[in-house]
């Protein structure tokens, strides 16, 4: 009874270029998308879990044509989106802890407890399956950062002093989950081991789009889990452990 988790950051966007939010927002695609299909080709995934939004479709649909019969189900479920800044969406303003949030929008928490969601959606009901079962969920750069956190939460002693912020454009991660001991509880005890963070080698050859922001540019860094504004909410939430 062992599930592996392998967490994919969808392929690149026009939005990631840009100094904006880019929640909920659909913008074109770079041959990234193709690229993580490639290089997945070669690892067989019983089940697909994908956010609704464009730019994750887009880079599960590239994974799944790349699979071996028999093809993998495929699954959306908006437990997986990426945080939405309603009213903020399409701009780059600041925030710097982890309940704050704009009009009609979310927080990093309320994004902690959809995360939450989604693990007992998309994980733990394979735990009950003989064998390995290994599952792919592509979603994006902050929710796949809440929804690791949200598996290790499940072991008790998982360190949690470790910040999983930081994917590039189809990079992935990677962890173990099974159960620790035999239990009637619905969710028992967990052992959860995160084998791979941030593997990204197959993009080293590729072009990203033209971009008029940097390399260095603060939305770019934020949605990737670097910058002052996600460094000031990794400490804020180090305070909180």
């Amino acid at each position: 009874m062992t599930v592996i988790v392998t967490f994919v950051r969808h392929g690149e966007s026009q939005d990631n270029l840009k100094e904006i939010w880019a929640g909920w927002k659909d913008a074109p695609l770079s041959d990234f998308a193709a690229a993580a299909g490639e290089f997945f080709s070669t690892t067989k995934f019983d089940i697909i879990y994908v956010s609704p939004l464009l730019r994750a479709n887009a880079t599960a649909q590239a994974i799944h044509g790349r699979q071996q019969e028999p093809f993998p189900s495929f699954i959306v479920t908006p437990n997986i989106r990426e945080q939405h800044f309603g009213i903020a969406e399409g701009i780059y303003p600041v925030l710097y802890h982890r309940d704050e949030k704009f009009p009609d929008a979310e927080s990093l928490n309320d994004l902690a407890s959809r995360a939450e969601a989604a693990i007992a959606e998309c994980v733990i009901p394979h735990l009950q399956s003989e064998g390995h079962t290994h599952i792919a969920m592509v979603s994006h750069g902050l929710c796949i950062s809440e929804l690791v956190a949200a598996l290790l939460r499940l072991d008790p002693d998982s360190r949690r002093d470790v910040s999983y912020k930081g994917l590039l454009n189809t990079a992935w991660t990677r962890a173990t989950v099974s159960p620790k001991e035999v239990s009637t509880l619905t969710v028992p005890p967990l052992d959860v081991q995160v084998t791979h963070v941030n593997v990204a080698d197959r993009l080293e050859d590729l072009v990203p789009l033209t971009s008029d922001a940097s390399e260095n540019s603060k939305a770019r860094k934020f949605f990737g889990g670097g910058g002052e504004v996600a460094e000031a909410a990794q400490s804020n939430e180090r305070q909180n452990l």
